[in-house]
């Protein structure tokens, strides 16, 4: 699962390390079809405009999946040869007399199955039309996926019961008639995926008072102004708009706001554009004393840009609570249910580490069902293999790792070595991440340390992380997210039986406590060879 976000960082380690030819030939003393570099950086740029659309289209589409899979070996072995022509480039003057002539015989055979492995790259290349892969960007990859947006647009209406949230619906209240006497209060609520945040503002949408219009906007992924202006106009004058321009867009909201007491809500917000924001709040500005904007987010930049007020960040939910919220799902009766089945339930409840759409999800499999064997299979199962069209909390926490850049899935998924519960150490975690190569190159005047310690704080920023007191812990969904998109490409051999081990595919990185710590030691021994 996570050759999309390994092949994009390798690719780009191929490309630095593609040779001239004249090196080549120099360095192995072999001739080689002049045009091969040529081929291999043409192929792997066509591989690489098409695999986030391939990332995504993975989950539902075996095809796909091994389409990426055989991508991944292929610039692996041209990673290979590569890494191995460098090495040899850097010590040719000595090769001759230091190195064994079954290791030259090696490097050798590595050119003749070089042609071999670029005729593959250019093969799987040419298949990509066949599997429907196309182009995308950042901002249309995943909000133009069917299967991830019908869902994600949210409305203000309230679907159920709210189960825990008393003290969070009071302080939100507090902060809101706090700041009756400010012009514009902008109230974001930071919290993970499926922790509860729509439902949390849905609710406050319904009971706050004097405030008229009151609006509600699903944001999503692409920080448009001009259509977001455009849907906030909609929403307040029930009719469409028919205007084009930014500019008449804004001063239409602006009159149609104009000395009026509002609340809107903008729901599901991703873009920490600082520019953005301040074009889009403009109009806002013309409303009258406590007029208010809450704002849901799950990344604690965007919440730092646009606030006013301190943010509210929201936790997950007591287990108590979340077995309220599993019954009421399940249709399980509150009072003379079955003992075992309770039982059951409480031990599915607790795998959803307080996630309230993780609790819901589990909960509506088994609704109405009042098999033993049923609730015990949903439990002995992973969340991650359900279908994706009866899970929620499947393409909640994926979004959130499909906005990640390349290099951040990287280190992402690089965690799914560790047990859950681990104690990250920021610094250790950095070491690791530079030797094994998965950061970004760093920009001028910039060292890898830093890059490392400025990755880990984006995802700690994007909820990837949570502190507890001098580390970070990652939440168990998360890590299990992190595991499932790893597939067979990283392992904990103790987590596996010996008939697995056996089986183990090449690929595979095993990762233990000595390695750990010896892959620090010759880190830090390096660094201070530097200093």
């Amino acid at each position: 699962m996570a050759s999309g976000a390994f092949l994009n960082g390798f690719i780009n380690v191929v490309f630095e390390r593609l040779l001239t030819m004249d090196t080549v030939n120099q360095v192995l003393g072999k001739k080689l079809d002049p045009g091969l570099a040529e081929r291999l950086k043409i192929s792997l740029y066509a591989a690489e405009a098409v695999l986030d659309d391939a990332e995504h289209k993975q989950l539902g589409d075996d095809r796909v999946r091994d389409w990426l899979n055989c991508l991944r070996d292929a610039v692996y072995d041209a990673d290979d040869f590569l890494d191995a022509l460098l090495t040899k480039a850097a010590t040719q003057k000595e090769v001759y007399s230091l190195l064994p002539s079954f290791f030259l015989n090696r490097h050798r055979k590595m050119v003749d199955n070089m042609e071999g492995v670029v005729s593959r790259i250019e093969f799987l290349v040419s298949q990509k039309d066949i599997l429907g892969l196309q182009k995308t960007t950042k901002d249309n990859n995943l909000s133009s996926s069917s299967s991830s947006s019908s869902w994600r647009e949210t409305t203000c209406l309230m679907e159920g019961n709210i189960y825990g949230r008393e003290d969070d619906q009071q302080a939100l209240i507090k902060t809101i008639n706090d700041n009756s006497e400010s012009q514009l209060s902008v109230i974001p609520v930071v919290g993970m995926g499926g922790v509860g945040k729509t439902t949390l503002a849905k609710w406050v949408y319904s009971v706050v008072e004097g405030f008229d219009p009151k609006v509600w906007v699903c944001i999503s992924e692409t920080f448009d102004v001009a259509d977001i202006t455009k849907k906030t106009i909609e929403d307040i004058t029930k009719n469409s708009c028919a205007l084009g321009t930014l500019n008449s867009l804004q001063n239409k909201l602006q009159e149609v706001l104009s000395g009026k007491k509002f609340f809107i809500v903008l729901d599901d917000v991703w873009s920490d554009d600082a520019d953005k924001w301040k074009q889009f709040i403009t109009p806002f500005h013309c409303g009258a004393k406590g007029s208010t904007i809450l704002l849901t987010t799950r990344i604690k930049e965007v919440a730092s840009v646009v606030q006013t007020c301190s943010s509210y960040f929201l936790n997950e939910l007591s287990q108590d609570s979340c077995w309220l919220l599993f019954a009421a799902n399940a249709c399980f009766p509150e009072s003379n249910g079955n003992p075992m089945l309770e039982d059951i339930g409480r031990q599915i409840v607790n795998k959803c580490k307080g996630l309230p759409l993780a609790v819901e999800t589990l909960g509506r499999l088994l609704q109405g069902e009042d098999d033993a064997e049923e609730w015990n299979a949903v439990l002995r199962s992973d969340i991650w293999e359900f279908p994706m069209k009866d899970s929620k909390i499947i393409p909640a926490l994926l979004i959130s790792y499909f906005q990640l850049p390349p290099y951040l899935k990287r280190c992402f998924v690089y965690c799914s070595l560790f047990p859950k519960d681990h104690e990250f150490e920021k610094n250790e975690l950095v070491l690791l991440w530079m030797a094994e190569d998965l950061l970004r190159l760093p920009k001028r005047g910039e060292s890898l340390e830093e890059v490392g310690c400025k990755c880990f704080e984006e995802l700690a920023s994007r909820l990837f992380f949570k502190q507890e007191w001098c580390f970070h812990k990652m939440h168990d969904l998360l890590h299990d997210l992190a595991i499932f998109l790893a597939g067979d490409f990283y392992g904990r051999i103790e987590e596996l039986g010996e008939q697995e081990k056996k089986k183990l595919p090449n690929v595979i990185n095993f990762i233990f406590d000595s390695i750990i710590n010896f892959i620090l030691c010759i880190t830090c021994f390096y660094y201070i060879r530097k200093i």
